[in-house]
């Protein structure tokens, strides 16, 4: 079965940005496109907003404007729709589950404050068991030109950014760009709080060395299995994040690994996919570990 791309609407500027760009994808990969959106009948005291059949059929006749708008753009793609009623979190996530990616909108408000991802979003990504594409609202086109990278996070052993990597490639196959692997390394505190130690590490050359080596250990596979696509390979100091969104300028595309935990207040994602989802001013992919 090939996996179809689903965006996930709700008729807000920002989710149809979400929508153009996921068509736009599906284009560029070849595969269908699945349009979903999650509702739930609600009633209004003093208001007369329906019943459940006049509220749904609203819903619908949106929806359908918005997807024929995507197919006078793209008469080739195959569109199907689906209203599903329910809980916004469960229905996304389980039409994640079908899809080789899940597309949705978040509101952003330019470079400073970048993304704002609400708790639905959150959660979804926690929940997800496929990539979750987050695209700002007013998103165009334009930054899917030549010359802009596919920038992805990798850190630890090879396994622990697979999925991200495999996903950074194949886009980039895709659309003909490189990829930017970024590796951000930091001293071990033993490190800081020990001069010999310190003095020993420079007599061999700097730790930088097997930063790359590691970086270069975890993107072999990928660069056989796309030898045409190019690669740079990017090793700094610093905090993950912060180096990513240093050279998010450079991007079309971020993809970052995710690493949620629940706690006793509620489910965390990662610093680092916090962060890039809210400071990084290009579309981000939160890719679940394989």
């Amino acid at each position: 079965m090939t996996r179809p791309i689903t965006a996930g609407v709700d008729g807000t500027e920002e989710s149809l940005a979400g929508l153009a760009w996921a068509a736009r994808e599906a284009v560029r990969r070849g595969r269908p496109l699945r349009v979903v959106h999650a509702w739930r009948f609600q009633t209004h005291e003093g208001i007369d907003a329906g019943d459940a059949a006049t509220q749904g059929q609203r819903v619908r006749d949106a929806m359908g404007e918005s997807v024929r708008r995507i197919t006078e753009r793209h008469p080739d793609l195959a569109v199907t729709t689906d209203v599903l009623e329910g809980d916004a979190v469960q229905t996304l996530a389980g039409a994640a589950a079908d899809a080789e990616m899940l597309v949705l909108g978040s509101r952003g408000h330019g470079r400073i404050i970048g993304f704002l991802v609400g708790s639905v979003g959150q959660q979804v990504i926690v929940d997800a068991k496929r990539p979750v594409v987050f695209v700002r609202s007013g998103d165009r086109a334009s930054g899917e030109v030549a010359g802009r990278e596919i920038v992805v996070g990798q850190q630890g052993d090879p396994e622990d950014s697979a999925a991200a990597l495999d996903f950074a490639f194949e886009t980039a196959a895709a659309r003909g760009a490189t990829v930017r692997a970024v590796r951000a390394w930091t001293l071990p505190p033993m490190f800081v709080y020990s001069p010999e130690v310190l003095r020993q590490v420079d007599e061999a050359g700097g730790l930088e060395q097997y930063e790359q080596k590691a970086l270069a250990a975890a993107l072999a596979p990928f660069r056989e299995r796309h030898p045409h696509v190019r690669v740079v390979e990017h090793v700094e100091m610093g905090s993950a994040g912060q180096v990513l969104l240093s050279v998010a300028g450079t991007a079309q595309l971020m993809v970052v690994g995710r690493r949620a935990r629940r706690t006793a207040v509620g489910t965390r994602i990662g610093s680092v996919a916090h962060g890039v989802l809210h400071h990084a001013d290009c579309p981000v992919a939160v890719v679940p570990p394989a």
